[in-house]
Parts: C-alpha cells; structure tokens; sequence
C-alpha cells in the first residue's frame, strides 16, 4: 500500500510542478547543492593472458592460418587448371568448376585472414 502512495505523491507533485511551471509568475530554482558523482562499480582490473597460454595460442593459430592460406593458393591454382583444361577440350562443365574453384579459393584465403586476424587480436587484447 505504501507504494502506491508513494507513485501517487510523486504523481501529484510533479502535476503541480507543471502547473508551476505554467504559472508566469512562480520561478522553480534548481537544488544548489550538487550530488556527489556515485562511486565506479567497475574494478580496476587489466586482464591478461598467461605466458603459458599466450605462446601454444599464438603458435596453432599461426600454423592454422598459413595452413590454410597455402590451401586456398592450392585450390586458386587447382581451379585456374580446371579452367584451362576446360576451355582447351570443350569441357563446359570442367571450366565453370574451375571458375567457381578460383573465386571460393579467393573468398577463403581472405576469411582466413581476417578471421585469424581476429581471433589473434581478441587474444592479445589485454591493455
């Protein structure tokens, strides 16, 4: 019950300020005593990869990341072979694959970057 008393009087009092506000001749002065900034709830705290964790990490996801961009290379070439058989022999369907080959080998060769880029990034985020 005391809740709603509570939203009652907050509405009642700020029904008057308004009509306060419209009277011309009534001035509503600011509070002059300034609130204290409230205190940072956020810790003081820079996080950190252990040594012992930052260096396997970096290693497997450069392993990873030339791995497969020496894929893609191997697929681009791969598919610009499938091209020039194909177009060579009469072999439509050969030449279309290998187009498709190249333009995924391109797409996955700069996923692969950006995405090891990333996650390299995230670990080595620490300030």
């Amino acid at each position: 019950m005391s809740q709603l008393l509570h939203v009652l009087s907050a509405a009642m009092d700020s029904h008057q300020h308004i009509l306060a506000a419209a009277d011309s001749h009534s001035h509503i002065l600011a509070d002059p005593t300034p609130k204290p900034a409230p205190a940072n709830p956020i810790p003081d705290y820079t996080p950190t990869l252990p040594d012992n964790v930052k260096n396997p990490t970096g290693t497997i996801l450069g392993w990873v990341a030339g791995g497969g961009l020496a894929l893609a290379v191997l697929g681009g070439l791969a598919g610009w072979a499938c091209i020039g058989v194909g177009e060579n022999t009469d072999r439509g369907a050969l030449a279309a694959k290998g187009k498709k080959a190249v333009i995924m080998s391109l797409i996955a060769g700069g996923g692969i970057a950006v995405t090891s880029g990333l996650v390299w990034s995230v670990y080595t985020m620490a300030v």
